[in-house]
């Protein structure tokens, strides 16, 4: 499947503006913005946008406590562990919000959901295999940037650790 638009650095035509593609413009990072059409696996969204599944890079919000959450950046072929990220962070409990609530603290809909452009800057862990050539969300569904993943984890600010399992 063959993306509707693909722009380097910013986002051009055919490729929606979100808040995520203008933090992205700001970020100063290296990307290629890509729009295709619905996907329905893993394996359509890593062809559309011609990476390895595990180059997929799903950003989860976890609550840690009231009005407290953070993103976890998570390779598409992986899952949180949710023993390591409680270990790493010193906690006894995380949950993940229901779809309302995780809205209200990003201003994404689930599977649109970015750290760029978020309504809050909250926290970033990611996993440490967000390496190479990866694809994150750009803040609508079918919209992806394509980055570099230690660059991506250096202008998020983001912690990296090792907080995932093989799915």
């Amino acid at each position: 499947m063959a993306p509707e638009s693909e722009e380097t650095g910013t986002a051009g035509s055919g490729v929606p503006e979100t808040p995520a593609t203008a933090a992205l413009a700001a970020s100063g990072l290296r990307y290629t913005v890509t729009a295709h059409g619905l996907v329905r696996s893993l394996d359509e969204a890593a062809a559309a946008r011609g990476v390895d599944p595990s180059a997929i890079i799903k950003t989860l919000v976890v609550r840690r406590g009231e009005d407290d959450y953070l993103f976890v950046l998570v390779p598409g072929d992986r899952s949180i562990s949710w023993p390591k990220l409680r270990a790493l962070l010193g906690v006894n409990r995380l949950s993940m919000p229901d779809a309302a609530t995780a809205r209200d603290v990003t201003g994404y809909e689930r599977g649109t959901i970015t750290p760029f452009g978020a309504t809050r800057a909250w926290p970033v862990i990611a996993d440490e295999r967000v390496r190479g050539a990866v694809s994150i969300g750009a803040g609508a569904f079918g919209v992806a940037a394509t980055v570099d993943g230690d660059a991506l984890v250096a202008a998020l600010g983001a912690r990296r650790a090792d907080v995932t399992d093989p799915l």
